[in-house]
């Protein structure tokens, strides 16, 4: 697949937006620098006819920190980019809902998540609306309305039956590039391997250099870099931060709240356990995602031709790095639904493992297993049909994502996928 992108990529979250300024008077969008926040906000600042306020300028900053109220008055909306540099705004900002607290008030972005600003938790509690913006979906990429989460949920048998009617023709080695290449836009822009590298090594530079240190002063900046690699060599695996902790040499203290730190710019995602009331056999210890597949290959010096081969290291690696890709695709719809409660990973204390689930409103769930293989045996189902089992009614839906190409039900509420169903037409 070439993924060369030309021109503005329209994100699925630009009308949803617009939908929750209709209900909330403030609307965040939170998401790692680089993602495209500060595109979409610009866009619907001109459908809006808002007036945009960009912190990342220094002249706007600092006008803004001086006099932070003179940024938030007006009859009409104000959009705010970045706010996280100057989070007294905030104060601002509350003090004007407190004189009128119309919804569509105040459109915000920010490259750190709000709670891990100081101030910002308190500041609009009960008036602060996030949503989380994601790298680009494949589905954005491919201008393809992704559709996947909604029907197992609505209609498992008939979303498996529309499968079915068009087989996968993705290669493994068309997988192999578009888990190495990520969602960011800027990397799926460039043409070549080593531009690609360049960008993303300078973008965790940038992250760890000026967005975890606006955060907080940090003792031992230079183990950070270490301390990423390590975390990356555990994505899609239970997080162990006492091994990594090591490996870095950090105390492990001081390694726990670094993982917060890159949680918070959006580098880490912290997959928590799911359901564990549900039996006495599951277990609560989260697994870590870097948010981004493209971000892990980098920092695990993976390429394209490396996860090729067919040796044991390089299908260990690949299939870690499949199960992220896969994560991340699902959370960006998940995010676009109104109706998820919860997502999470379920694991038994006997090893058994469901590499997501996906649960609603209505308390039902969907779960899903990544295979990076072209077929799937049938004790390969054997977690699936365990939650099957334990959920009971709850259950709607199981389904295994591999590289072969046919959709089939396996039994009862278990099915099989190829992976690029996730974002079929």
């Amino acid at each position: 697949m070439s993924t060369k992108l030309h021109g503005l990529v329209p994100r699925r979250l630009a009308p949803i937006v617009a939908g929750r300024l209709a209900e909330e008077p403030v609307v965040l969008l939170q998401g790692p620098r680089s993602v495209g926040k500060s595109t979409l906000l610009r866009g619907l600042a001109a459908d809006l006819g808002a007036e945009l306020i960009d912190l990342d300028d220094l002249a706007s900053r600092d006008a803004a920190a001086r006099d932070p109220a003179l940024f938030v008055t007006g009859a009409g909306p104000v959009c705010i980019d970045e706010y996280q540099h100057v989070p007294i705004i905030l104060d601002a900002i509350k003090a004007e809902l407190n004189r009128d607290g119309r919804p569509g008030r105040f459109v915000l972005t920010g490259s750190a998540r709000h709670e891990a600003l100081p101030r910002a938790a308190q500041a609009l509690t009960g008036r602060l609306h996030r949503l989380p913006v994601y790298p680009l979906s494949q589905g954005e990429v491919r201008g393809v309305h992704e559709h996947l989460l909604d029907d197992l949920f609505t209609d498992p048998a008939t979303a498996v039956t529309a499968a079915a009617a068009r087989p996968s023709a993705t290669t493994r080695e068309e997988y192999i590039d578009s888990v190495t290449a990520g969602g960011f836009p800027s990397v799926l822009a460039r043409t070549s391997l080593a531009s690609r590298n360049r960008w993303l090594d300078d973008y965790v530079s940038l992250s760890l250099e000026r967005d975890v240190r606006d955060l907080s002063r940090i003792r031992q900046a230079a183990a950070l870099p270490a301390l990423l690699e390590r975390l990356a060599g555990q994505t899609a695996q239970i997080l162990n931060i006492t091994r990594a902790a090591a490996s870095a040499r950090l105390d492990e203290k001081t390694a726990h709240s670094y993982v917060r730190l890159l949680e918070a710019v959006f580098l880490l995602y912290r997959l928590p356990a799911w359901g564990t009331t549900l039996t006495t056999r599951s277990t609560a210890s989260p697994k870590v995602h870097v948010l981004d597949s493209g971000v892990a290959a980098r920092l695990l010096r993976l390429t394209p031709q490396k996860l090729a081969a067919r040796n044991p290291t390089a299908l260990t690696e690949f299939g870690h790095l499949l199960e992220t890709f896969v994560v991340t695709e699902l959370l960006k719809q998940a995010s676009w639904a109104d109706w998820v409660s919860g997502v999470g990973h379920w694991r038994t204390r006997d090893g058994d493992e469901v590499d997501l689930v996906v649960e609603r409103d209505d308390g039902s769930i969907v779960a899903f297993e990544v295979k990076a293989a072209g077929r799937v045996p049938g004790d390969d189902l054997a977690p699936l049909r365990k939650l099957r089992d334990a959920a009971g009614d709850a259950f709607v839906a199981g389904v295994a994502l591999y590289l072969g190409a046919r959709s089939y039900t396996f039994e009862d509420r278990l099915h099989v996928m190829p992976v690029d169903t996730i974002w079929a037409p």
